[in-house]
């Protein structure tokens, strides 16, 4: 008679906690860790983890799954990189609480926001829910790859409790600030694990107005801080002005922490312009901060924030411009057909893009500084490779430089623009951000961007970076990369119960074999409702993905388990 529902033998385990490696089994029985060391029972499943780490499952808390977990049972691109845990609801972006009239709006500052098209929408959501408890429960009746936990987003908050008044910006009256903080406290007390804003002046809808929340005033966020105040639980999740005085932003945050008495956390990048020494002033204040006992945290990406161009995508040079606009729904072959007509090619090359929303001109502009992104994807490239510097080497333009390269794989050639984190052509702002003790690993934005960004795939970027700094003599430890992954991002969020192997632990783990280890370009699919597009990025080296004691994946396949399920509120450690 099995003992166990599942044993994993012979790994060389990292418990998440950042403690020496051992080498040993793990026992699992009823979807917990119930033994680690030498395991002598029988389990009704064993895997072989010889030559490879075992490691916690890997925790992501800045995702943008609030839709794709109404219709998909699959968290993916999060869960093909060894994600066990995602939590959504960032940036103030949401889909709850909604009344039926207010549909419209949340979709189409979805789509500008985080680049979720709005046919995929209007087809894949069930609107199931009006509250934020309702929204939960809807979701408590699903079932996944992995678990998931939401946020209470402050926009759709706003827009609920003031109608046309909160779409408009306009300023919140008494009582409208104190339905705000009443809904927060419900929201929390219903199982979401915090509250989220933005002030981010690049968050606009698809037709170019700002987000609701921004430009709210600090009467109004503090109204979400008492919210989380009189629930004694959750988090404040914040994407503080990029562009604003990073002094006065962090001092901001920190009223609201203070307000809150709550964990808070924020986004923290290095933008491409502006000042270029703003993120050390914030983990000055930040360090300082946390000195003074405040339970403050940014959160940080190891790589380059960038854009991904493509044929297929949603932006590339030529993707605004007039005569390409009717060929923006045509199959990828079709385009392509049209793009090598040369009285095609004349009309692109003299017309220039045209948009009433600022944010998507920027971006098609921007492509100057895009790269070739190839595969292996390369996340740290040669700055002279830009589009811009190698149409001037040419004396070309760069629509003239770019138009060929657009159509090599038949137009499925992506470029990288590093956006954020590369303002010296190198990765050292980016590793120093993620080294420092007071940041925790985050903004990868799974489920969102569907046609612009993949940056899911962070978690087997930042194995694959230990292995190159390993090998060059960088002293920082397997441990503690692992650490990074799991029980620190976990507990930022109050999910004490993962991110680490000890008895009692929720049996979510990787088995992960280094040698193998290996992250392919992102590559488009179309799995989403209505047909719509998204990038996908596959991984070799996971030899198995297992939540709650079921594997998930193997070799990076689904096995069809799905036994992850939305965790309400925080879970203690286990004692």
């Amino acid at each position: 008679m099995p003992e166990f529902d599942l044993i994993v033998r012979g790994g060389e385990i990292h418990d998440g906690l950042g403690s020496e490696p051992m080498s040993g089994d793990i026992g699992v029985l009823g979807g917990k860790i119930v033994a680690i060391g030498q395991v002598t029972g029988v389990g009704r499943e064993e895997l072989d983890a010889r030559n490879a780490i075992v490691t916690p499952g890997f925790v992501d808390v800045h995702t943008h799954y609030d839709g794709q977990a109404t219709w998909e049972t699959r968290m993916s691109p999060s869960s093909n990189h060894g994600v066990t845990t995602v939590v959504m609801g960032n940036c103030g972006v949401g889909f709850a609480p909604c009344r039926p009239e207010q549909r419209d709006l949340l979709v189409n500052l979805m789509e500008g926001v985080e680049d979720v098209p709005e046919v995929v929408m209007t087809q894949g959501l069930p609107w199931d829910w009006e509250t934020f408890p309702d929204y939960l429960d809807a979701l408590d009746r699903r079932i996944f790859d992995i678990d998931i936990a939401a946020q209470v987003p402050h926009s759709a908050l706003r827009v609920y409790v003031m109608g046309e008044r909160g779409a408009a910006r306009e300023p919140p009256t008494a009582a409208d600030l104190a339905a705000m903080r009443a809904l927060t406290t419900e929201a929390i007390l219903a199982g979401a694990l915090g509250v989220s804003t933005s002030r981010n002046m690049l968050h606009r809808s698809r037709s170019g107005d700002l987000a609701p929340s921004l430009h709210s005033q600090e009467d109004e966020l503090r109204a979400l801080a008492l919210g989380l105040r009189d629930a004694q639980a959750g988090v404040f999740q914040l994407i503080p002005e990029v562009f604003g005085d990073a002094a006065q932003e962090f001092a901001l945050m920190r009223r609201l922490a203070e307000t809150a008495g709550r964990p808070l956390s924020f986004s923290l990048v290095q933008p491409a312009t502006g000042d270029p020494k703003a993120w050390k002033t914030s983990l000055d204040l930040l360090a300082k901060a946390n000195s003074d006992g405040l339970p403050m945290k940014a959160q940080v990406f190891p790589r380059p924030v960038g854009y991904l161009y493509g044929l297929d995508l949603s932006f590339h040079p030529f993707s605004l411009h007039p005569s390409f606009r009717p060929l923006l729904e045509l199959p990828l072959g079709e385009k392509v057909h049209a793009l090598r007509d040369p009285a095609m090619r004349a009309r692109l090359l003299s017309e220039r893009p045209e948009d009433g929303n600022p944010v998507f001109l920027s971006t098609v502009e921007a492509f100057r500084f895009a790269v070739p992104l190839g595969d292996p994807p390369n996340y740290e490239p040669d700055l002279e490779e830009q589009m811009g510097r190698q149409a001037a080497r040419r004396g070309m333009s760069v629509a003239e430089y770019a138009y060929d390269l657009l159509l090599a794989k038949e137009g499925r050639a992506i470029f990288f623009m590093p956006a954020a984190n590369y303002r010296e052509g190198n990765l050292k702002i980016a590793r120093e951000m993620v080294d420092h003790p007071d940041t925790v690993l985050g903004l990868g934005d799974g489920g969102a961007h569907y046609g612009m960004i993949c940056d899911a795939s962070f978690p087997t970027f930042v194995l694959q970076s230990f292995l190159r700094e390993a090998s060059a003599g960088c002293d920082k430890t397997l441990a503690a990369t692992v650490r990074g992954l799991t029980s620190e991002p976990a507990n930022l969020v109050g999910l004490g119960d993962r991110g680490r192997l000890t008895i009692g632990a929720k049996a979510d783990l990787n088995v992960i074999d280094l040698s193998g280890l290996r992250l392919h370009a992102p590559e488009v699919v179309r799995d989403l409702p209505a047909g719509g597009r998204r990038l996908q990025q596959r991984a070799n080296g996971y030899r198995a993905t297992i939540v709650a004691g079921a594997v998930t994946y193997r070799e990076g396949v689904p096995t069809g388990e799905l036994p992850g399920r939305l965790v309400r509120g925080a879970r203690a450690q286990p004692s």
